[in-house]
């Protein structure tokens, strides 16, 4: 019986030890994207417009910024730009010194 008892104490003592389940897992959020709009305004031109956007916006299209442009001036406003924050924040101010109105940024 000694001999049985000290089997299952050795069994027992040398079995794989299994951590237990987490209870709550930490999930990542993603950070947000942020939306770089221009509004209309009656002192800029369209010319002056669509070269701003070619000139700031990484990717920017010559047809592009025409389009965004026309939808400024009959829509009064144009997302020209969506993506991090810091990225968003350098655009934004770039446009806005040319003389651009710019709504404030806003996170999607």
């Amino acid at each position: 019986m000694n001999a049985r008892v000290s089997a299952v104490v050795t069994a027992m003592t040398t079995a794989p030890t299994v951590a237990p389940e987490k209870s709550s897992q930490v999930v990542g959020q993603p950070y947000p994207n942020y939306k770089v709009i221009v509004l209309n305004d009656d002192f800029n031109t369209f010319e002056h417009v669509a070269q701003c956007l070619l000139k700031y916006i990484p990717g920017m299209t010559s047809d592009r910024a025409w389009s965004l442009t026309e939808q400024v001036h009959y829509e009064g406003q144009a997302i020209v730009w969506v993506g991090p924050l810091e990225q968003a924040e350098l655009y934004h101010q770039q446009l806005r010194r040319e003389g651009l109105t710019m709504a404030p940024l806003e996170a999607e």
